[in-house]
């Protein structure tokens, strides 16, 4: 007949295997969720603010603690917060049951496990100070690798590669430092746990012989002392060894919770017809950091129906004009308000709803032509989109590619000239049929003949809409109705 004890421990052993195994699945989509929410709340968080982001963070730093940086949080949750309560139960555990067999040895093993947290304490503020400067430099190497990776034709042109490779090489260089740091910190601590669990298991060892010396206690008793010592510690030391890993992550939450911390303005709640003007009233704008005001105490008034340009040297302050207007950031002084409502009071939706904005660089993503102008209106028709198209004189160019509308554009319409990129920008600000039309430049990167093709589509084929269009070209103002003038901020 088998051994009860023998079933016994068969059975403890299948129960600790499959407890083993639940504890690592949940672990895994405890922290696969976490993952996901962190990542969704970063990527709303930067809807919420947007083109403002990059006052808080960094376009490099962004990828970074979204990717990485949210990758390294799977230890902290998926193992070192359960490993964080085993490591507290199982030394009581242990306790509770070696001290009916021999208490003084129960009692040694038991003061000695909070040595190793006492470790972890003495190390955590240099720890977390260290991995601070970590990835302080681990996100400088990602900007200046980012930075040079766009950069990369005008530093061949003007033979600056191998400077820009130093710099890349000196940045690598102090992120190396950091890195073996992190490392010796990493390691000099492991090395003090692994000698407080060995000394302290050695410790229990021998109390337990010295009972058994005495004859306190037997050898099965002593022997069951030896087995269990090292458990008092293995889950503490285990925990150790996470702690590092899960520092890490901490150092990359404090850059992800500053990011989702970061200020948004309110929502404004307030519907808004598309009846009245636009208007600035004693406008004064700073960007933060900037030194001085881009614009000072500005008026204007752009009427329901009109074509406004605003003319003026670049940095005059025209483009952060109608980013005011687009309430891509908040007015610091004096009013901006659509059809006499103050944008910060407008619903968000009702303001993009009400404003078709052309930047002066088109942005074009990896996707067809028929994709990128369709970002303006999901529900645009094939006939609306070529029509767009035509306004905007660039209908024959796509017509005369081999795939027409359907032709990829490449990463960041790479294979498309400025001029393509910049009449593709305007089909979209057509196509989005927003009843006031912001633009930005809008024939910066065309030839005189396109240019006044595309003036002629503005002034003939608005169709009521309020255009106010901002350009250094004198030769576009011709088609406006009203023409003002910016120098330093000042409207003239």
């Amino acid at each position: 007949m088998i051994d009860r004890r023998l079933i016994a421990v068969a059975a403890a052993a299948v129960v600790r295997l499959l407890c083993t195994a639940a504890s690592s699945r949940q672990s895994h989509l405890s922290s696969a969720e976490v993952k996901l929410r962190l990542r969704d709340l970063i990527y709303r968080k930067l809807l919420a603010l947007g083109p403002r982001y990059r006052s808080v963070v960094s376009t490099s730093e962004v990828v970074q603690v979204a990717v990485e940086g949210v990758d390294q949080l799977e230890t902290y949750f998926g193992a070192y917060l359960s490993q964080f309560f085993c490591a507290m139960l199982a030394p009581v555990t242990l306790f509770a049951v070696l001290r009916f067999v021999n208490v003084p040895a129960a009692a040694v093993l038991l003061v000695c496990v909070p040595l190793i947290p006492a470790a972890i304490a003495a190390v955590q503020t240099w720890a977390k100070r260290l991995l601070g400067t970590y990835w302080g430099r681990y996100t400088s190497l990602g900007d200046t690798f980012l930075e040079n990776l766009q950069g990369l034709t005008t530093l061949k042109v003007y033979r600056a590669d191998a400077f820009k490779q130093r710099e890349m090489n000196e940045e690598a260089e102090r992120f190396r430092r950091v890195t073996m740091r992190v490392l010796t910190m990493q390691l000099n601590s492991i090395t003090i746990m692994d000698l407080v669990a060995f000394c302290g298991a050695a410790a229990g060892t021998w109390v337990a012989v010295t009972q058994f010396q005495a004859g306190a206690v037997g050898l099965a008793g002593v022997l069951f002392t030896v087995l269990v010592a090292a458990d008092f510690f293995i889950p503490m030391r285990q925990l150790g060894s996470f702690f590092h890993i899960a520092m890490n992550g901490m150092a990359a939450s404090e850059k992800i919770f500053r990011l989702l911390d970061a200020d948004v303005p309110a929502d404004g709640t307030l519907p808004v017809p598309d009846e009245g003007p636009i208007v600035a009233r004693g406008l004064s704008f700073t960007y933060p950091g900037a030194e001085g005001p881009t614009l000072r105490d500005l008026d204007i008034e752009v009427p329901r129906g009109s074509f406004t340009a605003v003319v003026g040297r670049s940095g005059s302050g025209k483009s952060t004009l109608l980013k005011l207007f687009m309430r891509f950031w908040d007015v610091r002084g004096g009013s901006v308000a659509v059809s006499g409502t103050e944008v910060a009071d407008v619903d968000t939706d009702n303001l993009r709803d009400l404003e078709g904005y052309m930047t002066q660089d088109t942005h074009l993503f990896h996707d067809s032509i028929r994709n990128n102008l369709r970002i303006a209106r999901l529900d645009a028709t094939d006939d609306e989109i070529e029509a767009a198209c035509r306004a905007a004189s660039v209908h024959d160019f796509v017509a005369g590619l081999p795939q027409g509308y359907d032709t990829p554009v490449g990463e960041l319409g790479d294979t498309l000239s400025g001029g393509e990129r910049q009449r593709l920008g305007l089909a979209r600000a057509f196509l989005h049929d927003a009843p006031f039309l912001l633009l930005d430049e809008p024939t910066s990167n065309l030839d005189s003949l396109n240019e006044a093709q595309v003036l002629k589509s503005l002034a003939e084929g608005r169709d009521g809409r309020t255009v106010l269009l901002v350009s250094h070209r004198e030769s576009t103002m011709r088609v406006a109705d009203r023409v003002f003038s910016v120098e330093d901020g000042r409207l003239s």
